[in-house]
């Protein structure tokens, strides 16, 4: 993963800002609303668990769309360019290249829409969702998604096992933290069943379920005895892909 997006153990990167309020301003709101409309329509909902009715929703969106693809969209930006947005400007970009690469909107159509509402703010919005749309949004906020699956097989590694966390190649989106990688740590907890990923991370390893630990490590070791406060132990839930034997 790039920088930006794991920076456990890095110093100088103040200041902290410490804004307690999720939104911050009112069209925040809105892009919030737009992600989880899209999620709650995303075709890959049709294996989900809870099922959804996606076969007969009345939606045009086609498209998988979860937090993995909101995620993909800001881990592809420039670093430099990452720290200059707000959070939700960042969600707004990754939505907006979503619906262009995708030919929902054309890029022409889209700057021309976006000219519009800059010269009359107050114009009228498009359409709500439909009812059944709406049920199904009200629904997934309720219920939502779950990758957990049946366990195929045992899991490698039980509770009180030590392990290592795995280095593998370094690829676009990841759920591995940069800072545990090579770590020395201790499995707490086997999850019960088995998880799968929204996304394919292909070379690095999750994709298909797989069982899921949490695992315990000892700040000393992950940020050397100097940076840490005695007994203090840091804690990760890790697909199994990620951990291995000591080495």
């Amino acid at each position: 993963m790039k920088l930006q997006h794991y920076l456990g153990g890095l110093e100088n990167l103040g200041p902290v800002d410490f804004e307690k309020r999720v939104f911050v301003q009112e069209w925040e709101k809105r892009i919030f609303g737009i992600h989880t409309t899209m999620m709650a329509e995303s075709a890959h909902l049709i294996d989900s668990l809870p099922r959804y009715p996606m076969d007969t929703l009345p939606t045009s969106f086609k498209s998988d769309w979860t937090w993995a693809s909101l995620r993909t969209g800001a881990e592809g930006m420039q670093p430099f360019e990452y720290f200059k947005f707000r959070y939700y400007e960042k969600w707004l970009g990754g939505i907006s290249s979503f619906f262009i690469n995708q030919g929902y909107i054309s890029e022409e159509e889209f700057k021309s829409r976006a000219d519009f509402y800059r010269k009359e703010p107050d114009a009228p919005l498009p359409d709500k969702p439909s009812a059944p749309i709406r049920e199904q949004i009200v629904r997934y906020l309720e219920q939502g998604d779950s990758g957990m699956r049946p366990c195929a097989g045992k899991p490698l590694f039980a509770a009180g096992d030590s392990v290592t966390v795995a280095d593998p190649a370094a690829v676009d989106h990841t759920r591995l933290p940069g800072y545990l990688r090579s770590k020395p740590g201790k499995i707490v907890e086997v999850y019960p069943g088995a998880f799968a990923y929204f996304v394919n991370t292909g070379l690095d390893g999750i994709g298909k379920p797989m069982p899921v630990y949490r695992v315990a490590f000892d700040a000393a070791d992950i940020w050397g005895v100097e940076k840490s406060e005695p007994n203090t132990m840091i804690y990760a839930d890790l697909f199994e892909a990620y951990v291995q034997a000591p080495v």
